[in-house]
């Protein structure tokens, strides 16, 4: 390992190829987290809707007692054929080249696999190749590509169910706050940004869409936005400053308002159906990781 790290340093094309297939990898682990962390949350309110109805008396007696629920994480049980539960072995999980193998079907029943799979598996390793790329060799890099990995599940997730889950945007927000503390920034790397501003990042972000959020739903009487792209803009703010945060709302504003018009003119959804903010809110953040600031001096130069 410590061979490696000069190797990579020196080595521009090597950094970005490891960067890309590590990508590959996480991303054939993030299609687990995306399907499965949704699956836990909702088990979980169940239990405590279960365990609040016993505790008030209002639970109705059952003749047997429940059967308590199979163990359901990020580990167990192993991956399986949702058509047929056959377990899925480890050469039928090599990101990419497994589904193209298998012509995207079950080697067992032959039952299509979801093309969105390969899809996340090829988008992370791209993205952390582009980060790598953009930031080289050193800590910025880590820190880019590791915002990056989160960003993928919250949009996805976001996408499927209409929920940014605390799990998953509260370590965002404090891994990019305790990173502002380790000093890195000293050494001449773009992120993390100093404690000062990712402090006054996370407490913007989150209060900004908490005030919009409230002042919707006192002139309309509805809930415009979800209370977790309120943290998912606080981690961003964590991580990217307070200085940031301006261009990822206007930018993310801008893009869900042409696609919502979009939909709506192509008849793909109605009037008054709610579109999830987040993947505007993670994609707004992920340009403006990479190229914020050159936006922002191309931006203020056009009124010089």
């Amino acid at each position: 390992m410590s061979g490696l790290l000069p190797l990579l340093a020196q080595s521009p094309a090597l950094f970005i190829a490891l960067a890309a297939l590590l990508g590959l990898l996480v991303g054939s682990f993030l299609n687990v987290v995306i399907y499965r962390v949704p699956i836990m949350l909702e088990r979980q309110w169940r239990a405590e809707c279960a365990q609040f109805a016993d505790a008030s008396g209002t639970a109705p007696t059952a003749a047997t007692p429940a059967v308590p629920a199979a163990r359901f994480n990020l580990l167990v049980p192993g991956s399986s054929c949702p058509a047929c539960a056959a377990p899925i072995r480890a050469h039928q999980n090599i990101p990419l080249l497994s589904y193209a193998l298998l012509r995207g079907r079950c080697a067992h029943c032959k039952a299509p696999i979801a093309a969105r799979y390969p899809l996340v598996e090829l988008f992370t390793g791209l993205l952390s190749a582009a980060v790598a790329w953009r930031f080289g060799f050193g800590a910025a890099a880590a820190c880019a590509i590791l915002i990056t990995w989160f960003l993928i599940a919250l949009t996805c997730i976001d996408l499927d169910h209409q929920l940014l889950p605390d799990v998953l945007t509260l370590p965002l927000l404090w891994l990019g706050l305790v990173a502002s503390a380790t000093g890195l920034r000293s050494n001449g790397q773009s992120l993390p940004v100093d404690p000062v501003s990712a402090i006054a990042g996370a407490a913007v972000g989150y209060l900004s869409l908490w005030a919009v959020y409230h002042a919707f739903r006192l002139l309309t009487g509805k809930e415009g936005m979800g209370h977790g792209d309120f943290k998912l803009l606080a981690a961003l703010g964590a991580w990217l400053g307070w200085q940031m945060l301006l261009p990822v709302v206007l930018l993310s504003a801008g893009v869900g308002a042409l696609v919502g018009i979009a939909l709506i003119a192509l008849r793909r959804t109605q009037h008054g159906t709610p579109i999830p903010f987040g993947p505007f809110l993670a994609g707004a953040g992920w340009i403006a990781m990479l190229w914020g600031p050159g936006i922002v001096r191309v931006y203020l130069g056009l009124y010089r």
